[in-house]
């Protein structure tokens, strides 16, 4: 059993009716799912599992508080009375018995143990197509060309884009000549706001 100092202080410090309704709780993860570990977050014990947030329990002045944090089919028709799918818990009479919440529990991490499917991931964007202008300045500065190559594709993009989307003639030159400087000095596009 991991258990955290920081929850037991937490408890004592509680409201008298609080701390049997949050030792309780403390018990019932325990017993339910001993791998369970416990940590502080947002100033309230939280419980781990797996290095994943499984659930968490609070006190405040007249109530206390617990709830999955993956609320998914845990529906208990409380949820919006209070933080947590429980509503305001004033007595242990406000939560089900022992064998319920502890199954409860035992269901939650097996959800939980089941992962979230995989996001997609998104297609690499293509390489930037180099405007004429500034191909034609990179092709007679060997120093910048260098910079230029080998900077990485999100890099060459904010150079490209920059310059052609450039709409005045004069203004896509200004924006070519700095470019080209500033590729010989091996700086990014946006160097004046990395060390913000």
């Amino acid at each position: 059993m991991s258990r955290d100092p920081r929850v037991d202080a937490y408890i004592a410090g509680r409201a008298e009716f609080a701390q049997p309704i949050l030792s309780w709780l403390r018990a019932r993860f325990h017993a339910a799912v001993p791998e369970v570990e416990e940590t502080f977050k947002w100033s309230h014990p939280f419980f781990m599992l797996q290095g994943k947030p499984f659930a968490n329990m609070a006190s405040f002045k007249a109530h206390a508080s617990f709830g999955f944090w993956n609320r998914q089919d845990n529906e208990t028709g409380k949820e919006g009375e209070a933080m947590g799918q429980f509503g305001r818990i004033e007595s242990l009479a406000d939560l089900p018995g022992e064998a319920e919440i502890e199954q409860l529990i035992r269901e939650a991490a097996a959800k939980l143990g089941e992962g979230k499917p995989a996001r997609p991931k998104a297609a690499p964007k293509s390489e930037a197509e180099v405007p004429p202008e500034l191909a034609e300045a990179l092709a007679a500065d060997d120093a910048a060309a260098a910079t230029f190559n080998g900077f990485p594709p999100s890099c060459r993009r904010e150079y490209c884009d920059w310059v052609a989307e450039a709409k005045r003639p004069e203004t896509k030159a200004k924006r070519v000549a700095d470019a080209v400087e500033w590729m010989r000095e091996g700086k990014r596009r946006n160097w004046k706001y990395e060390n913000c």
